[in-house]
Parts: C-alpha cells; sequence; structure tokens
C-alpha cells in the first residue's frame, strides 16, 4: 500500500455528513445579513443624531443632560 492509497482509504468520512445543510446555510447567511443591516442602520442613526445635537449650543446640550466633550461615546454607547 502506497501512502496515497492509505490516505484515501483511511478516509471513509463522508462530505456529506459534515457539510451544512442548504438550508441550514441560507438561515445563517440570513442571520448575519439581518445582524449586519441592524448595526450598520444603528450607527447611522448615531451619525445622524451627532450631527443634530452637534449644532446645538452648550447650554442646551447641558439641559439635555449632554456635553460637548462626550457627545459622540454618549451616541455610541
Amino acid at each position: 500500500m502506497n501512502m496515497h492509497e492509505k490516505f484515501i482509504s483511511s478516509g471513509a468520512i463522508s462530505m456529506g455528513a459534515t457539510a451544512p445543510s442548504r438550508s441550514s446555510l441560507l438561515r445563517t447567511l440570513r442571520t448575519r445579513f439581518r445582524t449586519w443591516t441592524q448595526k450598520w442602520a444603528d450607527h447611522w442613526a448615531a451619525a445622524a443624531a451627532y450631527e443634530d445635537l452637534s449644532r446645538l449650543s452648550d447650554t442646551q446640550l447641558k439641559n439635555r443632560g449632554l456635553s460637548r466633550d462626550v457627545l459622540a461615546r454618549d451616541l455610541n454607547g
């Protein structure tokens, strides 16, 4: 028995048994896409809020319980 035959004969693992099903793969991709789009939407909303709040004066920010120094951190928190 040569080396090639040894590896092939001992590799009796079926690819179909270990590979995920098509529906499982699609479900995983759909979940990842949904998670990615939700994160993108959250970041976009935080950026829009930052743009709006950054136009306010320091007094107006203080009335809302915010400070200009930590505005970006507060929105991404």
